[in-house]
């Protein structure tokens, strides 16, 4: 029965971070970061100041990117323990890599194409 209070004193500390001020800066980096890409997809690509093969790699790493904020702050990862951290990690790294081989392989494949 003593272990409850510390466990809720633990878990409290863990999520001291989360304050309004911190939410709302996190939600205007999302928001800066949704308006770059924003600004890429309807500006610097149709007016080709970027083409595709230059673009298609940005707009994954600034989704990551979002992504990232949304777990960590949002989900309350960034304050979760190790273990479930890197249980997390590992997954998003092979995903990353699939993505990066199958955006590659798209692009062979539209080479053939033209």
């Amino acid at each position: 029965m003593s272990s409850h209070p510390a466990h809720t004193e633990d878990h409290a500390e863990e999520h001291e971070g989360m304050t309004k001020k911190r939410i709302w800066n996190v939600f205007y980096i999302l928001l800066a970061i949704t308006a770059v890409e924003f600004f890429i997809a309807l500006y610097l690509v149709p007016h080709q100041v970027m083409t595709y093969h230059v673009a298609n790699p940005i707009y994954i790493v600034l989704t990551l990117l979002k992504a990232f904020f949304i777990v960590g702050y949002f989900m309350h990862l960034k304050f979760e323990k190790a273990g479930l951290i890197i249980a997390i990690i590992v997954p998003v790294l092979f995903i990353i890599g699939l993505i990066l081989v199958l955006t590659n392989e798209s692009h062979h494949w539209i080479d053939l194409r033209l």
